[in-house]
């Protein structure tokens, strides 16, 4: 009988590992920054002031997130698609974005299915 439970706990764990992360469709809310000028520049890189240089990172394609004020969302999907084409009109702003969000290997990501300037 142990090595039975041992067997399933061990096939349920693996399970655990491969299986995908689960979505949660929520809405987010936060600024749309440049993922690299952010971590290296910190309040620096993002904001009125660093909207040139983030746009210029986001037309070449660069990773794109949502900063919250309590989290970093990295945008994927339609909107980081064709060097963020479609999320070009929100770089440096304040957006409501909403779709689906899953945590995965540390990091929260969304594919965005909608997005709007915040009020």
């Amino acid at each position: 009988m142990k090595n039975v439970f041992s067997c399933v706990s061990a096939a349920a764990f693996a399970v655990a590992l491969v299986a995908p992360a689960v979505a949660d469709n929520r809405t987010v809310k936060g600024e749309v920054i440049d993922l690299a000028c952010s971590i290296s520049k910190g309040d620096d890189g993002k904001g009125e002031a660093h909207a040139a240089c983030a746009m210029a990172c986001a037309r070449r394609g660069n990773q794109m997130a949502i900063l919250t004020s309590d989290a970093v969302y990295l945008v994927e999907g339609d909107y980081a698609a064709n060097s963020n084409a479609k999320l070009l009109d929100f770089v440096a702003r304040h957006v409501e974005a909403k779709g689906d969000v899953v945590a995965r290997d540390g990091k929260m990501t969304i594919n965005v299915a909608s997005m709007a300037i915040a009020k």
